[in-house]
């Protein structure tokens, strides 16, 4: 499948060394850093998420400024069409979508932004995985699945508390970007 489809399917995800990505719909810390990371991102392109992430996001931020902003529910009718540019019922039919209408993927990057359920359901897909690592252990409910075995590690920078790591697919990792 890489190779074949004409953007590049991106995952951004916080967690700590237990794995921990959540707990009870929210971020286990507060690390502003990583949040204008996210922003400097994502923006300007499609982002991909589930409905609990949806609803996570604070209401001045919500559907996400600048992105096109997609979300994946099992109750679609639920959502307005000025509130979300796309709903689907499932991760596969999103991306079936996206392979058919390329147009959909803002500046060539769909970048996948959670919750767990998204990112296992999707994984097969992710091309690079921009991962920051918190420091410690939190009390959670949601954890990021493992990727290791099909992932590189291309750069890492280290800060106070965390670290940011860019994880490229084994069958890209030589590639330029």
């Amino acid at each position: 499948m890489n190779g074949t489809k004409p953007f590049t399917v991106c995952v951004i995800v916080a967690m700590d060394q237990a794995r921990v990505i959540g707990f009870k719909n929210r971020l286990p810390w507060h690390i502003p850093e990583d949040m204008k990371r996210f922003a400097k991102l994502t923006t300007g392109h499609t982002v991909l998420m589930g409905r609990k992430t949806y609803e996570s996001l604070p209401d001045k931020f919500r559907p996400l400024p600048k992105r096109k902003n997609m979300v994946i529910t099992r109750s679609p009718a639920q959502f307005r069409a000025a509130e979300v540019v796309l709903v689907f019922s499932s991760p596969g039919a999103a991306i079936e979508h996206l392979h058919h209408h390329s147009e959909d993927v803002s500046g060539g990057q769909l970048w996948i932004i959670g919750g767990g359920e998204i990112y296992r359901e999707n994984m097969e897909y992710v091309d690079q995985i921009y991962l920051t690592v918190v420091d410690g252990t939190h009390e959670g409910d949601v954890y990021f699945p493992e990727f290791e075995q099909d992932f590189v590690l291309a750069e890492w920078e280290t800060h106070e508390g965390f670290e940011y790591r860019l994880y490229r697919r084994k069958t890209q990792a030589s590639a330029p970007d």
